[in-house]
């Protein structure tokens, strides 16, 4: 036991005669680190991104309701009344009328026939 802890602590599995395999396994496993480490990173970005994007799409909502009150105030039949009496266009006293057109009634060919 003592003798195993000693050459664990000089190293020596990375000079022996085997060694190739020992340090095949060290850069497999330092390679898969790596890898680990790239992974978790872009992992990282990713949801600092959705983050932002979250945040973009908050402040777009609201600047689109706010947009959208605005409109309905300016559609408004008083706002629209005031602007238009500055360039003196006022609004009508007679309430409009509604205008029907009556189609003509088309005759057979037997009713022309006839008269």
């Amino acid at each position: 036991m003592k003798g195993g802890v000693y050459n664990i602590l000089k190293a020596r599995y990375l000079v022996n005669e085997d060694a190739t395999r020992n340090w095949r396994f060290i850069v497999f496993f330092i390679v898969l680190a790596i890898i680990m480490i790239a992974n978790s990173h872009r992992y990282e970005q990713k949801v600092f991104k959705i983050a932002d994007l979250t945040n973009e799409v908050k402040e777009l909502r609201s600047e689109f309701v706010d947009r959208r009150s605005e409109l309905m105030k300016l559609k408004m039949e008083s706002t629209i009344s005031t602007k238009m009496e500055t360039r003196g266009i006022f609004p009508s006293s007679v309430p409009p009328v509604k205008i029907k057109v009556k189609k003509p009634i088309e005759k057979s060919f037997y009713q022309k026939l006839w008269q």
